[in-house]
């Protein structure tokens, strides 16, 4: 290792880094938006994420005053896996007070959270953006989900969250109860902090019901047999991401993403003269797509949100198949302005709209980058036709992302 990069860089857990902190994958997002409950039955009864926790601001002692102000004073938390939470939905009220869109009103997403795998990290991190003049929007502990982060904003005002320690609901579907909220920071807490198997042990101590926190239901009465198990819909999502942004300069925003963030581009493409870019943290061809913001009225997309899509991904290609007949016969609205060409690396692709506007592209499959960092060439991915057959070849890196970690349902 050279002198200079060893008396530059940061000791991340043993590996010198450019920066104190290695993004390693999305870990949740969320929106604001004007119907709530529609967003909740959408997102809840036909997807299939799992409500984990609701707080409303109504009956949080100091938070009354704001709660007049709102439309809707509750924040929704649901999951598709073992994280507390992987998508939020408040109001879009809400969203207004707390500053989301104050850079720009077609700002309708609440966060996009990003685990790195420390806390050391998360704390370093926001020195590390104070530095380099980066707007930090609050730095602490976050209950409910309880985990710790640094809020930041991105060039285009987009809330940009670095998160360690996320909470998990395990096999009896519970959430931490409100009790144990008291370990929520506000500001930023001296390390070392006590481990998590500490906080449960006092909350024993203090007599608290460990066990009275949410329990996650799902309503459906239907039943479908997904991969030998009965679900309520004859689909699973088993991962979110990519999150695609339409912004204002794609240079800048990618000189935001990659040399203050640490992400690292895959492929750059250019589409009816349009530059687009596409980053990763791992192994996927992308977790984030940049694409300006001229496209949104050339593609026909919604112009009150700078979300191009969000990608949600389906365990394999029969339940994409299954997924997109269901959604049809539930009436879901489904659209063709995003073409195959704007998500590469994906091959089948199905997008639809939720109650709000919002473009989500439902998949099975996306493209590994191995260790010399080089993305698929554009010839040698597969042909995709409008009629999808019955079933399709495996690719060399089919079924090569990590496997659902838990039971389907």
């Amino acid at each position: 290792m050279d002198a200079l990069h060893k008396a530059t860089g940061y000791d991340v857990g043993g590996v010198r880094y450019p920066r104190p902190f290695k993004v390693r994958r999305l870990g949740h997002f969320g929106f604001n938006v004007v119907d709530l409950q529609a967003g909740i039955d959408f997102y809840s009864r036909l997807l299939g994420l799992r409500i984990t926790d609701t707080r409303d601001l109504s009956r949080i002692p100091g938070r009354e005053e704001l709660a007049r102000r709102l439309e809707d004073p509750r924040i929704v938390f649901m999951s598709h896996n073992s994280d507390h939470h992987a998508f939020l939905l408040a109001h879009k009220s809400l969203g207004a007070i707390f500053g989301d869109d104050a850079v720009s009103k077609d700002i309708t997403v609440n966060q996009i959270t990003w685990q790195v795998g420390s806390m050391e990290e998360v704390f370093a991190a926001a020195d590390y953006f104070r530095d380099r003049q980066v707007e930090i929007r609050r730095v602490g502990r976050d209950m409910p989900g309880s985990n710790w982060h640094t809020y930041i904003r991105d060039p285009d005002g987009h809330t940009v969250e670095l998160y360690y320690g996320m909470e998990q609901i395990g096999w009896n579907g519970r959430s931490k109860p409100e009790a144990m909220y008291y370990r929520a920071f506000r500001e930023r807490p001296e390390l070392p902090q006590m481990s998590e198997g500490e906080e449960v042990r006092e909350a024993l101590t203090k007599g608290i019901d460990i066990d009275a926190g949410n329990t996650i239901h799902d309503e459906s009465g239907d039943h479908y047999v997904v991969a030998g198990v009965r679900l309520p819909r004859p689909f699973k999502i088993v991962n979110i991401g990519p999150m695609s942004l339409f912004v204002a300069d794609v240079g800048a925003s990618e000189a935001f993403y990659t040399q203050t963030m640490g992400f690292v581009r895959t492929e750059m493409i250019t589409y009816k003269g349009h530059r687009c870019i596409y980053l990763r943290n791992g192994g996927e061809h992308h977790s984030l797509s940049l694409l300006p913001k001229a496209l949104r009225g050339e593609l026909g997309l919604n112009p009150n949100t700078s979300v191009a899509s969000m990608g949600l991904q389906v365990g394999n290609y029969r339940q994409l198949r299954d997924a997109v007949d269901f959604l049809r016969k539930k009436g879901v609205r489904f659209t063709e302005a995003i073409p195959q060409d704007l998500y590469p690396g994906v091959d089948y692709a199905a997008h639809i709209l939720d109650p709000a506007g919002h473009a989500l592209m439902l998949y099975y499959y996306m493209e590994r980058v191995g260790w010399d960092g080089r993305p698929r060439p554009a010839a040698e991915r597969r042909p995709i036709g409008k009629d999808w057959p019955e079933t399709v070849e495996p690719l060399s890196d089919t079924y090569a992302d990590p496997p659902f970690m838990g039971p389907l349902g």
